[in-house]
């Protein structure tokens, strides 16, 4: 089970501009053709398995076409790997606020490209989203082709109300079955001049939440909160700080008297704070075990250890416990996915079947199932955009719009 993507891949068309895209969309209703987007081809086994005639490359839509750093904007084509956009933006000591991951090995294709347009369509953020927002919040414009093959705008280079459809957010986590997404303005941040990572093992996950849940409350600004759940022994829980070097040592001393009566406290700078960190963001650990599933919970963190007690599996606790990877067998998680949408959905929240074999996701499904009414509107929302069905048809599957 190391391929999770589809074995045999449609014929591909390659545009290399936003009026390609629209020419290709336009021929493809006219032959009553339906399309697969694809950028670096990353996350094809993320969500339902799509059914296609064609897939439509985006890969060659790559560049940035504006950057401010100075106004701290950059506009930025769709299939450009987030790796080239982190390199660029860190030669001015900038970055993209939201930690987008990198889930190339993940989905078994450690040589693929993560793509902005993918971390968009696909609304993923990564560890900092409980400090300073989510790639919705981060998108202040977004170009791209609907599914009439009409290239349109929304949006522009500042945040401002909008009325009607606000474009930017409803195309976020889209996951393409609205438009094909072209190129993408987004509101960028300077770097942290430093950080630092306190680390306290052997808490149960239940003290651990409670831990974390009161760290974020504090006023120091804690910047990413995690806690690995293997055996009581060897858990791990994590807390990050961010900023200027005397303002996280006074963060940092404030944060030990929080901790104090815990254990142990273990803290980790620089370089090595980093790297522990891009291992969560990237689940570089799950990653590793080729023939695993992966659960990606959505909850209010207070219900996270309840809801995890009744599953079997090794669990990442994230965003101070609102977000939990879970880690599985393939037999596990069939055998559990009713249980865990049932707990999920009592709870407030939703469980995403993140990465498992194509018959696994049909036979229960990618996303939390959502009511009817729900579902309709949705329904509604995407025949407005593409009232054909060209674009990622079956993406989404029984789950309706938003369900990243």
């Amino acid at each position: 089970m190391t391929n999770h993507a589809p074995s045999v891949s449609p014929p591909r068309l390659t545009p290399i501009h936003v009026g390609d895209v629209a020419e290709i969309v336009r021929e493809a209703n006219s032959s009553r053709q339906r399309c697969e987007i694809v950028g670096g081809g990353s996350k094809r086994s993320l969500g339902s398995p799509v059914e296609a005639d064609f897939q439509l490359d985006l890969s060659a839509l790559v560049g940035l076409e504006m950057y401010e750093p100075e106004e701290l904007v950059v506009t930025v084509r769709a299939g450009t790997p987030v790796s080239h956009l982190r390199q660029v933006l860190g030669e001015k000591s900038q970055q993209l606020v939201f930690e987008p991951p990198q889930y190339a090995a993940l989905f078994g294709s450690p040589t693929a490209e993560d793509t902005i347009g993918g971390i968009v369509a696909c609304n993923l953020s990564g560890p900092r989203r409980i400090s300073s927002g989510s790639v919705r919040d981060a998108v202040l414009g977004i170009e791209g082709v609907n599914g009439r093959g009409e290239v349109f705008k929304g949006g522009g280079r500042t945040v401002k109300n909008v009325t009607g459809y606000d474009i930017p957010r409803l195309l976020t986590g889209s996951f393409g079955v609205l438009a094909v997404i072209t190129s993408i303005t987004l509101k960028i941040h300077p770097a942290p001049e430093y950080e630092a990572t306190l680390l306290l093992t052997g808490l149960s996950d239940g003290l651990a939440i409670q831990v974390l849940g009161g760290a974020l409350k504090l006023p120091l600004d804690v910047s990413a909160a995690v806690h690995l759940s293997r055996r009581r022994s060897d858990s791990i829980t994590a807390m990050r700080l961010e900023g200027f070097s005397g303002s996280v040592a006074a963060r940092e001393r404030e944060l030990r008297r929080y901790l104090q009566e815990l254990g142990a406290i273990t803290a980790i700078a620089g370089d090595e704070s980093a790297a522990f960190w891009r291992r969560q963001r990237d689940l570089t650990d799950f990653a590793s075990d080729a023939e695993a599933c992966v659960w990606r919970v959505l909850l209010p963190a207070t219900k996270a250890a309840q809801v995890v007690a009744a599953i079997e599996g090794e669990v990442l606790y994230d965003w101070g416990a609102s977000r939990i990877f879970i880690k599985t067998s393939v037999e596990g998680a069939r055998r559990q996915a009713n249980l865990l949408r049932s707990l999920a959905g009592q709870a407030g929240g939703s469980a995403c079947l993140l990465r498992a074999p194509t018959a696994l996701r049909l036979e229960v499904g990618t996303f939390q199932p959502r009511p009817m009414a729900y579902q309709d509107l949705a329904e509604r929302v995407r025949t407005s955009f593409d009232p054909n069905g060209v674009l990622n048809p079956g993406k989404l599957a029984g789950a309706g719009r938003g369900a990243a």
